[in-house]
């Protein structure tokens, strides 16, 4: 008599990808939703539904499907109803950025800001970055406990992109973190969407002041290139200015929640983290295992089909969002034997954290640098190195699109 399997329990149409369970921990749905097919259709918090493509090779081939255009004007009327898209008129005018455009506008804009992210040049700045994490940590109490979202992993990235796209120091100073969370989608109905606005409009007047300083403090930086770009219409007010947005906020924000995340995944597997302390030149190939662990890009923002068409056996309807879960990519078993295991020695791991194809991020080689830097430099100089509160007490936060937390209570032996 053969013994028939339980049938597999069968996902809701569409996947709800929301709620406190959703966010500590969403792999244990991506798993079910791999194993179910490659896309689904799934709801976010907003109300909006979308397509999402979960297996590694369909997300690698839909990171490189020229048939999906990132646009916003590709989005059909469902979609914009409920769909958490800035208010006008900053939609217009700050949303023109590289993550939203396609070929051939995609090509020039994006030729602007590549020589300032080259590897070559990242290497050549990481003495600086290593004073500027060293500054941090040297503000710590001298023994634990301390949040090192806000002693550390808050400022970090944003002191390194100053750095880098030739901020200067009093503006830099200026910027309020909570514009970064702008980032952060808010549906048009929902209870905080007048402070959102509020946020916008701050970081807008922000990026003002920027470009006005750049006119009259010229340099040979990225910001006075752009300011000078924009000056010979190469490059238009709302395409400066948007730019100006994308570098300010998808340049750092990222970067402070992954490295949480790669930190909360060090805290769960002790061994590693006493591995990683102990062997500092094995920093590279770990970061790139931590990215792929878990990272703080979980899922791609929107893509569109300008028509109806088939996407790995699903029809999808033009203008409906297409998103691709990053995250579940790179769980996949089918690409990476043991994937729910921390494996420091991963080789070859050829993740998708950063994306894929055109839209393949542009300060990758800055964000590897960055956290390098970070994590060695925690570790080294913080002994003793530990989580403060139970990993259940992790409190994750509420984007949509990103893992990371808000603060990151720990202890340690004293700082060195």
């Amino acid at each position: 008599m053969t013994v028939q399997e339980p049938p597999a329990e069968l996902l809701p149409d569409p996947v709800p990808l929301m709620g406190c369970p959703y966010k500590a921990d969403p792999y244990p749905l991506y798993e079910q939703m791999r194993e179910a097919g490659p896309v689904h259709r799934v709801l976010f918090p907003s109300g909006v539904q979308a397509w999402l493509v979960t297996g590694y090779d369909a997300a690698h081939a839909a990171l490189n499907d020229e048939r999906l255009g990132k646009n916003h004007d590709r989005g059909n009327d469902r979609w914009r109803a409920r769909a958490s898209i800035m208010p006008e008129p900053q939609h217009s005018q700050l949303q023109m950025h590289l993550l939203h455009q396609d070929p051939p506008k995609h090509t020039r804009m994006r030729r602007f800001v590549t020589d300032a992210f080259t590897p070559r040049r990242i290497e050549s700045l990481r003495p600086r970055f290593q004073e500027l994490a060293d500054a941090l940590i040297d503000t710590l109490p001298e023994t634990g406990p301390a949040d090192l979202v806000t002693g550390f992993a808050a400022h970090f990235p944003f002191q390194v992109l100053a750095e880098v796209i030739g901020l200067p120091q009093d503006l830099a100073a200026r910027f309020d973190r909570d514009w970064g969370k702008v980032v952060q989608p808010v549906g048009p109905t929902d209870p905080g969407r007048p402070l959102y606005e509020a946020r916008l409009q701050g970081l807008q007047s922000y990026i003002a002041d920027v470009v006005a300083h750049k006119r009259e403090h010229w340099d040979d930086d990225l910001l006075s290139r752009l300011v000078m770009a924009h000056a010979r219409r190469e490059l238009s007010q709302e395409e400066l200015d948007s730019m100006i947005f994308q570098l300010l906020v998808a340049g750092q924000e990222p970067v402070t929640n992954q490295i949480t995340t790669a930190l909360i995944a060090l805290f769960r597997n002790p061994d590693q983290l006493a591995r990683l302390r102990d062997e500092p030149d094995l920093l590279p190939r770990a970061v790139e295992e931590l990215l792929r662990y878990d990272s703080a890009f979980e899922l791609t923002t929107w893509r569109f089909f300008d028509k109806d068409s088939d996407l790995h056996g699903t029809e999808v309807p033009a203008g409906d969002s297409v998103i691709v879960s990053l995250c579940a990519a790179n769980r996949d078993p089918r690409r990476f034997p043991d994937p729910d295991t921390l494996d420091l020695d991963r080789s070859p791991n050829p993740h998708l954290a950063f994306g894929h194809g055109i839209h393949f991020c542009p300060g990758a080689a800055l964000a590897r640098a960055e956290l390098q830097i970070a994590l060695g430099t925690l570790l080294t100089r913080l002994p003793g190195l530990h989580l403060a509160i139970r990993v259940e007490d992790i409190e994750w936060i509420p984007a949509v699109l990103g893992r990371g937390t808000n603060s990151l209570p720990v202890g340690y032996d004293r700082r060195f």
